[in-house]
């Protein structure tokens, strides 16, 4: 996924979804509910167990044109393993090594940011666009203040996002929302894939 390509979606879709869960088979069956469900953008979190195999199998199934990327990235060594296993971006809960070796191998990095100087410092490694993480520290109070010397940067808060704080991120000037339990709940566990359908469409109603 190129990083306009990428940064369009954002923007026109306004959700990315996050699975983390504790097994790799139910992790996968979330995936590929949510793209059918039509959510574009997935985030598989590296700490899944079994998470490259799972963005390996997902790519497998949905094609090379899904929006799947691998998120938790922390490490050179992360990056290429989500790289090989098809993760077409890359998400991380800081700034790292990760965001220069992602832009290095030419895939977009949503950057994790939390401060005006992390901020700075991502976007100089060359991150696409911010996660501002953990959102919840600051709410919309934070992320209309860092807009103020930033109002070119795209911001994604994530933590602590539900359906409410999706809307009032989305009217404080973010482009999108980065959405993990409150989203996926449990299937990712193995839970009910038709309660995550029921999710799914309260989300993109929503936004």
């Amino acid at each position: 996924m190129k990083e306009q390509s990428f940064l369009a979606t954002l923007t026109e879709r306004r959700l990315l979804a996050i699975v983390r869960g504790t097994d790799a088979d139910a992790a996968l069956r979330t995936v590929i509910t949510l793209a059918e469900e039509g959510v574009e953008l997935i985030e598989v979190s590296l700490v899944t167990p079994g998470a490259v195999r799972v963005i390996r199998d997902a790519r497998a199934a949905l094609g090379e044109s899904a929006g799947l990327g691998a998120g938790t990235v922390v490490t050179a060594g992360d990056v290429r393993a989500a790289a090989d296993a098809g993760a077409s971006y890359l998400v991380t809960p800081a700034v790292s090594e990760a965001v220069r070796t992602g832009r290095e191998l030419g895939l977009p990095v949503l950057a994790g940011a939390l401060t005006p100087t992390e901020v700075v410092t991502a976007l100089s490694e060359g991150a696409t666009a911010i996660k501002l993480f953990p959102a919840s520290l600051g709410g919309t109070r934070h992320l209309r203040a860092l807009r103020d010397p930033f109002p070119q940067v795209p911001f994604v808060p994530v933590g602590g996002v539900g359906v409410a704080e999706a809307r009032e991120y989305l009217d404080a000037g973010a482009v999108a929302v980065g959405v993990g339990s409150p989203l996926v709940g449990d299937a990712a566990a193995g839970g009910d894939l038709g309660a995550l359908k029921e999710r799914i469409k309260s989300f993109l109603d929503t936004l």
